[in-house]
């Protein structure tokens, strides 16, 4: 059962072949886009995050990139290779994009959030994702591309192309510390109360569902998850570090942002 039941809503001839390939995979998955304005790209700062001419920094929405290294930090697997990609496909864009926005404009650090298209109406966001430059991720509201942008990722992850040539799933007890992760474990236990619906996962994990984000979920079908296993993704906050943590409650809590976030495994 898939998450969609139980949750409502070297040579450069051959390079070139397989930019046809992917391109061409990329437009089935997401319908092309005509119509938009073409404003001019600054910047690539990385797999997920372009600067335009005007100043305005753009958050893709829909995937969540590999991080570059900062702060002495390496960088993540594929990082150098997603914002090499995304700036090979604007490169081939005239170095231009269409903006999408989403029906949420801003993100927490006043970036503008939008889907990118190149000149022919492509989706660039599904492009990274069916050649395995990120993953897939989804915030309510912004979920208009969530299902075309999904299956790009399932090909790529079928086809164990790029990040997924190595297993990206973490055993829920196996969480050492924050950040972007992909948690799979069997869900022990389901709660309702004036935070949310909170599932806990075997090791000590938890997963939330924030009030305000229930109604873009089925809550009866979460209810009944005990027993599952699952899978999901998001960013692991560390409930010690921001104190208030009681005795027995889990330290490590991933927030789902949206129902695509979450899968039930068979």
């Amino acid at each position: 059962m898939s998450h969609s039941v139980v949750l409502k809503k070297a040579s450069l001839v051959g390079a070139f072949f397989v930019f046809v390939a992917w391109t061409g995979l990329a437009q089935a998955f997401c319908p092309l886009r005509d119509g938009l304005a073409q404003v001019a790209v600054r910047q690539v700062v990385d797999g997920d995050t372009v600067r335009l001419a005007d100043g305005r920094s753009i958050r893709l929405i829909g995937i969540n990139a590999p991080e570059l290294g900062r702060k002495g930090r390496s960088d993540e697997p594929h990082a150098v290779q997603a914002k090499r990609r995304l700036q090979a496909l604007i490169d081939a864009s005239d170095g231009r994009v269409g903006l999408l926005y989403g029906k949420q404009r801003k993100d927490r650090y006043g970036r503008t959030l939008a889907h990118l298209y190149d000149r022919h109406g492509r989706n660039l966001e599904a492009q990274l994702l069916g050649e395995g430059l990120g993953f897939m991720v989804a915030f309510a509201p912004n979920g208009a591309l969530v299902n075309c942008q999904a299956a790009a990722e399932r090909q790529a992850r079928r086809q164990r192309l790029g990040l997924w040539r190595t297993d990206q799933v973490k055993a829920a007890g196996q969480l050492k510390g924050g950040g972007f992760a992909l948690l799979g474990g069997r869900v022990t236990g389901v709660q309702r109360n004036g935070g949310g619906i909170w599932l806990d996962l075997e090791g000590g994990r938890v997963l939330r569902v924030a009030p305000e984000l229930l109604a873009e979920f089925d809550e009866r079908g979460l209810q009944v998850l005990k027993g599952r296993r699952v899978e999901a993704r998001g960013w692991v906050i560390d409930r010690q570090s921001r104190g208030g943590l009681k005795s027995g409650q889990a330290r490590w809590m991933l927030p789902l942002t949206h129902p695509a976030m979450l899968e039930v495994l068979p």
